[in-house]
């Protein structure tokens, strides 16, 4: 053998080695609001099937429905969430753009997955695989002829294209104008309310939840994962926006519950947290679902 082809396996044994060392967070990455690049590699890692929220979530609250995943981050789970349990329509958002260009490219990349016929669960699930930095050309909402004529030919269950179901869209949740005409069956704000709450203090985090009561249909479920107190005290000084909104906060996180039914109007609650096993350590938040 070649010494060149010795070294190039030697290189390739290597990298497969390092991508199977457990993630750590980067803490010179600079995420003010909790918009890491590799969010989902640090909560469920390669040693998980799938993310363990999803096995607490009922079906029929998304099969045929419209769906809307507030801070989806690189939109693993919202890509996976319209795959396990056919939605009619999922629209992840997220404030930041490079999140949302990261969840077309996996988008794209799911699709293409399915048209060769593999698996992609572990990596939707694990986020153990970047979108390379330098495919920013092939981002964005466009959709190239040969990837939709490939969808057509292997598409979900409901013979519709992965397209037409997800969706991303770049948007500040809190500030941005509500669509009179817009409305959903279900709506998902996953470890999202305490970056919310951190940024535009309790103001914001009564916007948010009014907003999404507007925007759930009668009978819509609301899906709520809270950060605990303790995780606030982590992040309070990550800029100066949120470090004077910490002193500030009135209404810790154990008092969400009663806000939503008294004060926004949420008929009735579900705790599904019991339900919830293999979380990854510091990540045990309770789960909670909401009826309009």
């Amino acid at each position: 053998m070649a010494a060149s082809e010795m070294e190039g396996e030697v290189a390739g044994k290597e990298r497969e080695q390092a991508e199977k060392k457990p993630r750590k967070r980067n803490r010179q990455e600079f995420a003010p609001f909790g918009n890491y690049r590799c969010y989902y590699g640090y909560r469920v890692g390669q040693e998980l099937d799938e993310d363990p929220r999803l096995k607490v979530l009922k079906r029929e609250w998304f099969e045929g429905k419209d769906c809307l995943d507030i801070g989806c981050n690189n939109g693993l789970v919202t890509i996976y969430m319209a795959k396990r349990f056919c939605c009619r329509s999922i629209l992840g958002i997220d404030i930041d753009s490079n999140r949302i260009e990261d969840a077309h490219w996996h988008l794209r990349k799911t699709v293409r997955m399915q048209c060769a016929g593999k698996s992609d669960s572990k990596t939707l699930q694990s986020g153990a695989e970047e979108r390379p930095d330098n495919d920013a050309q092939e981002l964005g909402m466009s959709k190239d002829r040969e990837t939709r004529k490939c969808t057509k030919n292997h598409s979900l269950s409901e013979k519709r294209d992965l397209f037409e179901i997800v969706s991303f869209r770049r948007e500040n949740f809190v500030l941005a104008w509500t669509d009179a005409h817009e409305s959903y069956d279900t709506i998902l704000c996953l470890s999202v309310t305490k970056w919310i709450h951190l940024n535009w203090g309790d103001e914001g985090l009564i916007t948010l939840f009014s907003k999404i009561w507007q925007l759930l249909r009668q009978g819509g479920i609301f899906i709520l994962e809270a950060q605990p107190w303790r995780s606030y005290d982590k992040n309070r000084l990550v800029s100066e926006t949120t470090a004077a909104n910490y002193d500030k906060i009135m209404y810790p996180p154990e008092d969400f519950q009663d806000i939503l039914l008294d004060k926004i109007g949420f008929r009735t609650v579900e705790d599904l947290t019991s339900g919830l096993s293999g979380t990854k350590a510091g990540f045990n938040r309770p789960v909670l679902a909401f009826r309009k």
